[in-house]
């Protein structure tokens, strides 16, 4: 439930632990998250602008239910991220500060078990012994997010992405292992800065989280991303901008009270061949109900 985000397809770098760990059905999951991100989080070197840092704040409402599919336990969430933005760099061999705030692209998020991961009540699942699950998802970027087709930098990406994806998880005692594999798939924008169209190729997605549990609901995770592909055209020419990147950070969790918790994340790049290399922090208060 907790996405990292950045600027435009900087989603598509998230990390996200435990985002297949089975869960009893009908439960109701409800979040705000809060992220500052710094760095060079423009993912598009198509735009004339160099020597670029950048710092955005990050407030994200998310809300997320459980419920039973053909027998096995499945899930949707929704996210809403809204940001404040600075960016700073040279366009045109000229120093610019640019500032941006408002809606981003929302996300959503459908997920469901495919072996191991029953739909099981909180009473029965509470009773289980914890088994291999391979769960399935597809998520949504929905582009809502703030536009305008004559500027350089913006919230949104006025396209839609699709994200498949299949995540392996397995128990150890207090430790599991998961590995997710998944791939971006992109529309073309037909109003490309410049009135240009762009496309983008497939972005390949893999991830690995090692998930320590200390107890009930008071975990920690080591997490890991490589992300590969992604190449851009605009209006039919290959801008040669093929992504090979990772990144690696950590996340807790703690409860604080009943059916609630909260949720501190970081993250930063590792190895950067292409676009983004930025840090983030972030924090976010959960709570679940039946």
């Amino acid at each position: 439930m907790l996405f990292l985000a950045g600027a435009g397809t900087a989603r598509a770098q998230q990390l996200e632990p435990r985002a297949y760990s089975p869960a009893p059905i009908d439960l109701n999951i409800f979040g705000i998250a809060a992220y500052y991100t710094t760095g060079n989080t423009l993912t598009d070197p198509t735009a004339p602008v160099q020597n670029i840092h950048s710092r955005i704040d990050q407030v994200m409402p998310y809300y997320g239910r459980t419920f039973g599919l053909f027998g096995r336990q499945a899930s949707i969430t929704a996210a809403v991220p809204m940001a404040d933005a600075e960016v700073t760099g040279d366009v045109f061999a000229q120093g610019r500060s640019i500032d941006r705030t408002g809606l981003m692209d929302p996300q959503l998020r459908f997920a469901a078990n495919l072996i191991g991961g029953p739909a099981l009540k909180a009473g029965e699942f509470f009773k289980r012994t914890p088994e291999t699950t391979l769960g399935m998802s597809v998520m949504v970027n929905v582009p809502l997010g703030q536009y305008d087709p004559i500027k350089l930098i913006n919230l949104g990406t006025n396209r839609w992405a699709v994200k498949p994806e299949l995540g392996l998880s397995h128990p150890v005692g207090d430790w599991s292992f998961e590995l997710y594999a998944g791939v971006w798939l992109f529309e073309s924008n037909d109003e490309y800065f410049g009135g240009k169209v762009r496309r983008q190729d497939p972005l390949e997605s893999y991830q690995a989280h090692v998930v320590y549990e200390l107890r009930r609901h008071l975990w920690l995770a080591f997490d890991y991303t490589y992300f590969r592909g992604g190449e851009t055209w605009l209006d039919g020419v290959n801008q040669h901008d093929r992504t090979s990147n990772s990144r690696a950070g950590a996340t807790v969790s703690f409860p604080v009270g009943k059916g609630r918790s909260l949720k501190a994340t970081w993250a930063r790049g590792v190895s950067t061949r292409v676009g983004s290399d930025f840090d983030t922090l972030g924090a976010a208060w959960q709570m679940t109900w039946f």
